[in-house]
């Protein structure tokens, strides 16, 4: 079933179809502003992308504080766009407690998790570890010094979800391979910190790291050009980032905002909602970027291996271990 299909009704689709008319759609994107070239930012092209294909427009807003979330939420609400997307998991407490005043407008959260879902509510996330575990297996391929490193954004769980299925990629093919894993943060600022960004690599580069996978929004940009300008090899995350530095991003771990925000504003006020989704590597959710811009860094092999592992990851003959069903990662420690 297609992620389009799943989050309309029968009847909805038929409407679609028919060409029926939608209401305006509006966005929320999380601390660290649209152009983050990372999370927000795929948010972002999600919804450029349903705006050329429809001729539709929509609305949005980067909040600059913590307390702008519930303002923005009712603005929108009250304004009438429906429906009302909202990016990561931090908005999606209020954004429960703010659907509930507003019942005829549908809320969408990407990467937030609710004990109960209000039914004008959809969650949707991901199997980032899934992805993470390709991305990981490419890093101990492509490594030389055996020695590997992780960057994360603020410590949160879904971060660590991130690190426990890079480990276990990594450790799939090199077994002895070392793993050096560094946060860079507790508060959201951890996300827009490309100085400190910088900071970690270059710690980790001095320990022997030549590949360094950074899953940390904004700072991970500065990840990715300290690795450049160090002559070591970066992954990206979220968005494809390998143009960022062309021949110096091995690869980027791919996780579909886009594609999410997309078809949630195709949706528009039918989606289906009083429900959680998550997308794995079987909902094209998760993956892997390749692309002219790190063609030459894959070879035929690396990614034969990768396709094989994709392969038996979605027919269940490998498991990777998710971080929230095991918080004791068996492939790394931070």
């Amino acid at each position: 079933m297609t992620f389009m299909r799943s989050i309309l009704g029968a009847a909805a689709t038929m409407a679609l179809a028919a060409g029926a008319a939608l209401a305006e759609p509006a966005l929320i994107y999380d601390l660290g502003g649209k152009f983050d070239k990372s999370f927000n930012e795929a948010a972002f092209n999600g919804a450029e992308r349903w705006a050329k294909d429809t001729g539709g427009s929509y609305r949005e807003i980067e909040i600059q504080s913590e307390a702008q979330r519930e303002q923005a939420l009712r603005r929108f609400a009250e304004a009438g766009f429906n429906p009302v997307v909202t990016t990561g998991f931090a908005i999606a407490e209020i954004m429960g407690e703010v659907a509930k005043d507003y019942p005829d407008t549908k809320f969408v959260n990407v990467d937030g998790f609710l004990p109960e879902i209000p039914d004008n509510v959809l969650l949707i996330s991901f199997q980032e570890h899934q992805g993470s575990y390709l991305v990981g297996m490419l890093a101990a391929m492509a490594s030389e010094s055996d020695t590997v490193g992780f960057i994360g954004g603020m410590d949160i769980p879904l971060i660590r979800h991130f690190g426990c299925g890079y480990a276990q990629g990594v450790k799939s093919v090199k077994p002895d391979a070392k793993i050096i894993a560094n946060m860079t943060g507790t508060t959201p600022a951890a996300w827009n910190d490309p100085v400190k960004g910088s900071e970690l690599a270059k710690a980790q580069i001095s320990q022997g790291a030549d590949v360094i996978y950074a899953a940390a929004g904004g700072t991970g940009v500065g990840v990715l050009q300290t690795a450049a300008d160090e002559n070591i090899l970066s992954i990206g995350v979220d968005s494809n980032q390998n143009h960022l530095h062309p021949g110096k991003v091995l690869t980027s771990m791919l996780k579909r905002v886009d594609v999410a925000v997309y078809d949630a504003m195709t949706a528009g006020p039918d989606i289906e909602t009083g429900k959680s989704m998550t997308l794995g590597l079987a909902e094209d959710g998760v993956g892997y970027a390749v692309d002219e811009n790190n063609a030459e860094l894959l070879s035929d092999d690396m990614k034969a291996a990768v396709e094989d592992a994709k392969a038996k990851i979605i027919a269940g003959e490998i498991s990777v271990v998710s971080y929230y069903e095991n918080s004791s990662c068996p492939a790394y420690d931070f």
